[in-house]
């Protein structure tokens, strides 16, 4: 032992002043715990350098999650290959690092290093595996993987079991999802909620259903999950059901219910569960705002789109890619384009959508010539069109009669964009072509489709027709659409028309009897709406069922005797004709 008279004072303040390893530790910890930003990142990393703690297994754990939030992939890979000897922990930071960064085959890549390197893998290391898994549907991967799970002893772990699951669904193997299921010792709310939606995802909504009545505790996901499935498959009635029974809603539940409404077209429903949704204090997201954007789209609510609107920026909503698209598509559709124009100048980012309104909402409101100046724009900003795109171009050319620059446009979808040619692009094109008389140039083009044509293409034919008053190449289109639609009488109407205005009543008279034979009676009446002091007002023709009815029928003289005074002569229709 030295003696104390060996002790020399003067040594303690270089003592004191030397750095605390465990001080240096935490305080690099603390500094990776609240990076804000990637500046902040690569000055933690530089003090690990400094203090000679990128070896420190902890450390570099932290630091390679923390690049994996801010996407920066790259720089974990390069402080991982730093390392001399990774942990666990670090390969498991790094796997699931590559998985949440978008590198699934990296993570397996990872993986397989790892068990080069004899590092025992643990549970966390193969949930993250199996996402990865799942996302480059590797099958004979994932069951090397689950076999690697078996020899490990991690067939008990609950969410590891749950994984695989959700992996085996994704891939369309029920069975498999069955089997793992059924094998676990354990099943928590989440296996329950995984099974649910594997059988949701195969198209077997009832034994979704069984199961989930099945389950001992359910959580808000599950309600939320059987609510989608319900909207995918359109039954409205199971999924309002289920969300009036559901003993608490968040907002992924509301939000559901609203784009069930929507999806199936009852956007006056959506725009009502919207109102109690705020009503009961839930704040929407941005998803929740774009769809009801999109319903008052739907229905020309623009005093409630407005409402909206402010709404979003009184609330400090980002007007984002998906609100912005969702304000200049209602705006535009609403009849109100110059607010649609000020909505997609003042968006700071814009992606396909965004410039697909806009050219959209111009082509509608017949600004041919600035619609196709917007394509160009959008062309010279390297914004790639896609199909939607070319569909609105070709719209904005149908609306002016732009016949040679309509034809250039369509020729230019697979010569130019590889783009390939669906029924919607030649849909266009035959209006544009019968709408300019080229009856016989439709119908050729109608012919030489890769595609099946459809009603809606035989339907812009039959308009030429009737617009240009070709019987001919009419009763052609007809005798197709009673073939796609054997029960829609509005065809069968269109033709009785063009049949009366040129007094071959004979012909009315047979088809008339046809109808009658086939047992066609008349579609049922089109609908619209009306926004008056914030509230939609839907009306049918002969609907007596709204309230304001007996005043709108006392009107109706009135009204017809200006337009006749206007010199306003209706057009006969087959129901005029007695």
């Amino acid at each position: 032992m030295k003696s104390i008279s060996n002790f020399n004072p003067l040594s303690i303040p270089k003592l004191l002043h030397q750095p605390n390893p465990l001080t240096q530790k935490q305080t690099i910890f603390d500094q990776l715990k609240k990076c804000s930003s990637l500046k902040k990142l690569e000055s933690a990393y530089a003090s690990m350098i400094k203090t000679n703690a990128d070896q420190d297994c902890f450390l570099v754990n932290q630091y390679i999650s923390a690049c994996s939030t801010f996407s920066r992939i790259d720089y974990a890979v390069l402080a991982f290959t730093q390392m001399e000897n990774p942990n666990v922990f670090v390969y498991n930071a790094m796997i699931r690092g590559f998985v949440r960064c978008f590198h699934p085959t990296k993570a397996l890549e990872c993986y397989m290093e790892m068990l080069r390197a004899k590092v025992m893998p643990t549970s966390y290391t193969f949930s993250s595996l199996i996402k990865a898994c799942s996302s480059v549907s590797a099958l004979g991967f994932g069951e090397a993987v689950q076999c690697h799970i078996w020899r490990n002893g991690f067939s008990s772990h609950v969410f590891v079991q749950t994984a695989l699951i959700d992996f085996y669904s994704s891939l369309g193997k029920l069975g498999r999802s069955t089997r793992v299921f059924d094998e676990m010792p354990e099943k928590d709310v989440f296996a329950w909620t995984s099974m649910v939606s594997a059988h949701i995802r195969a198209g077997e909504l009832n034994s979704a259903k069984r199961l989930f009545e099945e389950m001992p505790e359910r959580n808000t996901a599950t309600w939320n999950i059987l609510i989608d499935g319900y909207a995918r498959m359109g039954n409205v009635e199971s999924a309002e059901l289920l969300f009036i029974q559901m003993p608490e809603k968040d907002i992924i539940s509301w939000t559901t219910m609203i784009t069930c409404y929507s999806q199936n077209k009852k956007f006056r429903e959506a725009l009502a569960v919207f109102s109690e949704m705020t009503s009961n204090g839930i704040s929407p997201d941005e998803v929740t705002m774009a769809t009801v954007i999109s319903a008052c789209a739907h229905i020309g609510a623009l005093d409630l789109g407005k409402e909206i609107h402010l709404y979003a920026l009184q609330n400090g909503f980002d007007l984002d890619v998906y609100i912005g698209s969702a304000l200049i598509d209602m705006y535009a559709k609403c009849g109100s384009l110059d607010r649609s124009l000020l909505v997609f100048f003042k968006l700071r980012e814009k992606n396909l959508f965004c410039w697909n309104s806009v050219i959209e909402g111009l082509a509608v409101h017949g600004y041919a010539d600035e619609a196709l100046k917007m394509f160009g724009r959008m062309e010279r900003e390297k914004v790639k069109p896609n199909g939607v795109t070319f569909i609105s171009v070709l719209s904005a050319c149908t609306h002016a009669g732009l016949v040679e620059e309509g034809r250039r446009r369509f020729l230019s979808i697979t010569n130019d964009y590889s783009i390939p040619l669906e029924v919607g692009h030649y849909g266009c094109m035959v209006d544009l072509l019968s709408k300019a008389g080229l009856l016989e140039d439709a119908l050729d083009l109608i012919r030489s489709m890769k595609v099946q044509p459809n009603s809606v293409i035989w339907g812009a034919l039959l308009g030429g027709c009737k617009l240009h008053r070709n019987l001919v190449i009419a009763q052609l289109a007809v005798n197709e659409l009673l073939v796609l639609e054997p029960h829609n009488s509005g065809y069968y109407n269109l033709l009785v028309n063009m049949y009366a205005e040129v007094n071959r009543w004979g012909e009315v008279a047979k088809i008339r009897a046809a109808m009658k034979d086939l047992g066609i009676e008349k579609r049922c009446p089109g609908s619209s709406w009306i926004e008056m002091e914030k509230k939609i007002h839907q009306f049918s023709a002969s609907d007596k069922s709204h309230p304001a009815s007996s005043e709108i029928h006392m009107l109706l003289p009135e009204l017809d005797g200006q337009l006749k005074l206007a010199g306003y002569v209706p057009e006969l229709t087959w129901g005029d004709l007695g």
